[in-house]
C-alpha cells in the first residue's frame, strides 16, 4: 500500500487537523470523512482510501476530537469546517474536481458542508442520518448515552480516544435533510444498506426526497453500516460514478 503524505491542516476556527494524502490523477480527489469514533489511520479507513485511490487522489483526515486532531467533537456541527480545510488542501494541490465522501456521521457532515459552504464538485453520503436525535435503534441509544452523559464521554475517550464536547448544541445545527436541497447543482449520491442496524432505510429516503437533481439513491442489499460494511465492489462503483458525474 502507498504510504500517505502526512498533512497538518487548520480550520477556520483554529482546530488542528491530522490528515494524509495519497497523490493521484489530478482530474479528481476524494476527501474521505469518517464516522463517529473512527480515524483515517485505522486499517478499515486505510483500505477505503486505497480503493478510492484507483480513481484519483485521496485526502483522508481525522475529524476534530478524533485521533490525532485537536479540539472536541461537536457531533456534526462545526465539523463542516474540518471538511472545508481538507477540500481547500485538495484545491491547493491542483485537483480539478473534489468529491467528498462521508460515512455515517461523516456522511451527515459531507451533506452539511456541501450545502452550507459549497466547494465540493460531488458528494457521496454512505449510511448517513437524515435527522438528529434518532433513538429508535439500540446502537443509536448507546451513541446518545456516549454523547449526552459524562460517564459516556469518559468511556468513549478511554476506549476510542474520541473527545466529545460536553456542552452540547446551542443552537441546534440544521439537520442534513433540512439543507440537502442546497447541494445542487453538484451531484449527490446516497448509499444505504437494507441491513443497517443504526439508521434504517427511511433516513436515506428522507435525504433523497429532500435533495434536488442531480441525485441518486443506491439501496445495497444485505449491506450493514458505514465503513465496516463497505466492499471493494462498492468502492469501485463509487469511483466510476465519480468519474462520470
Amino acid at each position: 500500500m502507498t504510504t500517505p503524505e502526512p498533512l497538518t491542516l487548520f480550520t477556520a476556527d483554529g482546530v488542528r487537523i491530522d490528515a494524509g494524502h495519497l497523490p493521484g490523477d489530478r482530474a479528481r480527489c476524494f476527501v474521505v470523512v469518517h464516522g463517529f469514533t473512527c480515524s483515517w489511520r485505522q486499517d478499515r479507513l486505510r483500505d477505503i482510501a486505497a480503493g478510492l485511490h484507483r480513481h484519483g487522489g485521496v485526502i483522508a483526515f481525522d475529524l476534530r476530537g478524533h485521533g490525532r486532531s485537536s479540539g472536541r467533537s461537536t457531533v456534526g456541527d462545526r465539523e463542516v469546517l474540518d471538511v472545508a480545510a481538507a477540500v481547500a488542501a485538495a484545491r491547493r494541490r491542483g485537483y480539478a474536481r473534489v468529491v467528498v465522501i462521508g460515512f455515517s456521521l461523516g456522511g451527515a457532515v459531507a451533506v452539511r458542508h456541501a450545502a452550507l459552504h459549497g466547494g465540493a464538485d460531488a458528494v457521496v453520503a454512505v449510511s448517513a442520518p437524515a435527522r438528529w436525535y434518532y433513538r429508535d435503534t439500540v446502537p443509536m441509544r448507546r451513541v446518545h448515552w456516549v454523547i449526552e452523559r459524562r460517564a459516556g464521554r469518559l468511556a468513549v475517550r478511554l476506549a476510542r480516544g474520541t473527545r466529545v464536547a460536553p456542552q452540547g448544541w446551542n443552537p441546534v445545527p440544521e439537520a442534513p435533510h433540512e439543507v440537502v436541497g442546497r447541494i445542487a447543482p453538484a451531484p449527490l449520491l446516497i448509499v444505504h444498506g437494507d441491513a443497517d442496524a443504526f439508521f434504517p432505510l427511511e433516513h436515506a429516503e428522507q435525504l433523497y426526497g429532500a435533495a434536488s437533481e442531480p441525485r441518486e439513491l443506491w439501496v445495497e442489499k444485505d449491506f450493514g453500516h458505514a465503513e465496516v460494511a463497505v466492499t471493494p465492489d462498492l468502492l469501485a462503483r463509487i469511483g466510476t460514478w465519480a468519474a462520470t458525474h
